[in-house]
């Protein structure tokens, strides 16, 4: 079930209704009603894949209890590597079977030897590797004694599955979210006008920002042969947007959704196109799973401790991994590796936690110089989300090598009334920066009638500029 759907329009309503108003007396009730109807969300795709989010939430429930009544060291190990295994089994068969078993037969065919092997046609369940990590990070957590393990089992179900951000995030953690569904939760008029202000703004940047820079990307990337050097680096650019928009939009979307149910999620996205170098950008993009493999699999490797051949070492193999995570396909490997060769040089200079503190804050202008490092660090951005949007590398780097064409300089005539959307929207996030989305505090010190005329002008927008066929969201294959 789409956000930007009419299902979704029906469904919302409906839910908020039984929620507040018939379980609200029951808090284990109104856990099993966002159980049932996070099945119903998640099965409106594909009912089948059901079975697998129900086994996960099993074994890494009973792993939890088994973990609470068990101190010896290597019997604990066996229960968090039974979590992990089928979580990662699950990943691993769904998401990379047939990559490597591609590579497996391309390796042998380089050294002669022909192996005939075919690949196996498996639907990629959607937001399988959100919520697989979801469950392992509670698994580890509790093996790690961070986490009280739960026994209200439908909570621990509410958890897994919760709809708000079932299938792209943000990647909740255990230590966050679960305490709250085993809480007594009480309606807020406030938190829920916020929860609707925060999903408005979700739907414009989906809708109107992602979707029309995708219709561009789109003819763009998939005909890069036709195009001049300077359109090419303009669907760079709209695929640029698109992928934050998108991504940005659900992750608002999620986040207002929960609030109108009493729930706080963590914030995802920290404006990062407003980053001024490389490090600061991962610290304001898809921070729920940047903070995952930071906790998970940076710290325990050594993170920053020991000399700089390890820290490089324990770098490069997070952003290949972060790359590998977004798909089965040598582009995203590469796309990671291109970002770990834009970090390294922070890390050698000891200038990767620089910019820790909101650009300009109090001040409507930025500084010459961190206006120079914002479009700096955009460019490299940019250039990288070439290879993150290209069906292959081959692809990826004709792209590049057709866009530093003598037409390079030339104007390219498409999308000029995307291109002025895009500036709307760069304003009113750059006015917006240092709050938890970008329209949170627009005009909230005006009165009541100007807020509702801007909240009016962006459902207008939305209902007049939206495309008339509009996208899934594109992490949805993730």
């Amino acid at each position: 079930m789409l956000f930007n759907s009419l299902d979704f329009a029906i469904f919302l309503p409906i839910v908020f209704i039984l929620y507040w108003f018939v379980t609200n007396k029951n808090l284990k009730l109104q856990n099993l009603l966002v159980v049932a109807a996070s099945y119903v969300f998640y099965g409106w795709w594909d009912w089948r894949f059901l079975a697998l989010i129900i086994f996960s939430t099993l074994i890494d429930y009973y792993v939890g209890i088994g973990l609470s009544g068990i101190q010896t060291k290597s019997k604990r190990k066996i229960l968090l590597w039974i979590s992990l295994g089928v979580n990662l089994g699950f990943l691993g068969f769904f998401k990379y079977h047939n990559f490597f078993l591609d590579n497996f037969v391309a390796a042998f065919s380089f050294f002669g030897k022909n192996i005939d092997a075919q690949g196996m046609h498996i639907i990629l369940p959607v937001g399988i590797s959100f919520y697989t990590f979801q469950t392992m990070s509670y698994s580890i957590d509790v093996y790690r004694k961070k986490l009280e393990p739960t026994k209200d089992f439908i909570a621990f179900a509410a958890f897994v599955s919760f709809f708000p951000q079932l299938v792209a995030g943000p990647i909740e953690r255990a230590t966050n979210l679960l305490p709250q569904f085993l809480t007594k939760r009480s309606f807020s008029y406030d938190k829920a006008v916020d929860g609707m202000r925060q999903i408005l703004w979700g739907l414009f940047k989906k809708m109107v920002i992602a979707d029309n820079c995708a219709e561009f990307a789109n003819e763009i990337f998939n005909n890069y042969e036709n195009y001049s050097g300077s359109t090419l680096l303009l669907g760079a650019f709209f695929f640029a947007f698109q992928i934050y928009g998108d991504f940005s939009g659900y992750s608002d979307i999620a986040i207002g959704t929960s609030r109108l149910f009493g729930f706080n999620l963590m914030k995802n996205f920290s404006f990062p196109y407003f980053s001024r170098d490389i490090a600061e950008f991962w610290r304001r993009w898809h921070i729920s799973l940047s903070t995952w493999f930071r906790d998970y699999l940076y710290i325990p490797l050594g993170g920053s401790k020991g000399n700089m051949q390890t820290k490089i070492r324990n770098i490069l193999i997070v952003f290949l991994v972060s790359g590998f995570w977004h798909g089965a396909n040598w582009t995203f490997i590469f796309w990671g590796f291109v970002n770990a060769l834009y970090f390294i040089p922070l890390l050698l200079i000891n200038k990767h936690r620089t910019n820790l503190s909101d650009i300009s804050p109090g001040s409507i202008f930025a500084r010459p110089k961190d206006i120079i490092n914002i479009v700096f660090t955009f460019a490299l951005t940019l250039f990288a989300w070439i290879f993150f949007r290209s069906p292959n590398l081959t692809v990826a780097f004709d792209f590049i090598s057709n866009i530093f064409q003598k037409d390079l300089l030339t104007i390219p005539k498409m999308g000029t009334l995307t291109l002025v959307l895009i500036l709307f929207f760069i304003v009113i996030e750059w006015f917006g920066r240092t709050d938890n989305y970008g329209i949170e505090k627009t005009f909230a010190k005006s009165n009541r009638m100007i807020r509702l005329v801007f909240y009016s002008l962006l459902i207008s927008i939305i209902a007049i500029l939206s495309p008339e066929k509009g996208s899934e969201f594109i992490y949805f294959q993730f």
